[in-house]
């Protein structure tokens, strides 16, 4: 049998959009490592599991305030110029981080504060670059492909990153990180810069009336009427709810497995090395059908590589269950992304996007300080095994009550927007 050879992905071709893809993989490589340093610099800080919950709390409420918000602006104003006032954001918080550590005056609260401060600027952020990447995609048969090629860059990024941040960390300082990362958000305003104007569909009635209730109510009503993208919302929202295991990575990785900070970087970077594996099969492909059947089940290998990932005690078996975890994990978020940009009409996208922060987000926020708690109370191996289970019974809850979802193809038509009256 012949293996066919990689291609470049077809979203690839598109200038514009590569200018994108190569501006936000430089600046997740930065984002990557100062996520995971910042998890190692708690640890450093606190010896205590709970300590962990104050992140997935500073980063849920400024996403609950601002993430509805965040997707009207991205719906009713320019997409490029609301993420060049959220990269800058993004880089002066980092470039906080950096002085306050260099100078030796950092507090567990600071980071709180600014994890709070970024969070914010990720609600408006994500909504305006996930609502721009179809305006950058002629052919809409090429958006799998063009989120696949996301997810490579997000995930490459997150194999590099957290492996140099232990590097970096030990060779010259936890400060460092913090800076680079601040440099790296300039890849993504350049690339702002040198795609120039891109045209997005605008309510002419809504943009006068501004940001309002209306407007918000807007992208719910559409939400009731789309089973499909509701039911992909909730099974990622209790999935990563009861699978975010991430911040006790450093409890793992020092009281479990007993390695030091370059251990540490590689079991950070596992998942996305499944992830980057199964992204970049995906990505060859510019008509992908059956697509919810394989988000189920790859939200089904998620939860059981979680629960391996729970009973480990070795830092390679640890390492495989990562990589597993990755790869289920990368299915399902292709996957939601390409059903929800597929099933919306442009002028609601962005507020789609933000609904699905508020589950995407949320459930890993909520779900850090679940893990924190539960890792307090009954041990990290308890905490991270029952999220995992967590997940497989959330998947079988889901695919009972919106079975649509299993049966889906990708190449149902689009629902027509109403009007809120």
């Amino acid at each position: 049998m012949k293996i066919p050879l990689l291609h470049i992905p077809p979203a690839l071709r598109y200038r514009r959009f590569t200018l994108l893809w190569g501006g936000h993989f430089i600046s997740v490589i930065g984002s990557q490592m100062q996520l995971w340093s910042l998890y190692w610099h708690i640890r450093t800080l606190s010896d205590q599991p709970i300590a962990v919950s104050g992140i997935g709390l500073a980063r849920f409420i400024p996403i609950l305030t601002f993430a509805l918000v965040g997707g009207v602006t991205a719906d009713l104003f320019n997409r490029r110029k609301v993420m060049f006032v959220s990269q800058t954001t993004m880089a002066l918080v980092a470039a906080a981080l950096g002085l306050l550590t260099w100078t030796g005056t950092i507090e567990i609260w600071h980071i709180y504060i600014l994890t709070a401060i970024q969070a914010a600027a990720i609600s408006f952020d994500v909504p305006a670059r996930q609502s721009l990447i179809p305006n950058l995609i002629d052919n809409k048969e090429d958006l799998p492909s063009a989120f696949s090629a996301n997810s490579i860059a997000v995930n490459l990024g997150t194999i590099i990153g957290p492996g140099i941040s232990g590097l970096v960390i030990s060779s010259f300082g936890q400060f460092s990180v913090y800076w680079i990362n601040a440099v790296s958000f300039l890849a993504v305003i350049l690339a702002l810069i040198l795609m120039g104007p891109v045209p997005q569909e605008v309510n002419p009635v809504a943009r006068r009336a501004g940001i309002n209730l209306t407007a918000i109510k807007e992208g719910f009503h559409f939400l009731k009427r789309s089973p499909i993208i509701l039911s992909s919302m909730l099974l990622d929202f209790f999935a990563t709810f009861f699978s975010a295991a991430n911040t006790l990575m450093p409890f793992v990785a020092r009281d479990i497995l007993h390695v030091g900070v370059v251990e540490y970087g590689w079991l950070s970077a596992g998942q996305s090395i499944g992830a980057v594996s199964v992204a970049l099969v995906i990505s060859q492909r510019s008509n992908l059908r059956r697509q919810g059947r394989m988000l189920v089940s790859g939200v089904v290998i998620f939860g059981v590589a979680t629960i391996l990932f729970g009973l480990s005690r070795t830092f390679p078996l640890t390492l495989v269950a990562l990589i597993l975890m990755g790869a289920g994990d990368a299915v399902s978020t292709i996957l939601r992304n390409t059903i929800r940009q597929l099933q919306t009409p442009d002028y609601l996208r962005g507020r789609m996007v933000s609904i699905n922060q508020i589950f995407f987000q949320g459930g890993p926020q909520l779900g850090e300080i679940e893990s924190g708690l539960v890792a307090q109370a009954f041990g990290i191996p308890a905490a991270i095994i029952s999220g995992g289970a967590g997940a497989i019974i959330a998947v079988i809850f889901v695919a009972r009550r919106w079975p649509q979802l299993g049966t889906y193809n990708g190449d149902e038509p689009v629902l027509a927007g109403e009007a809120v009256k």
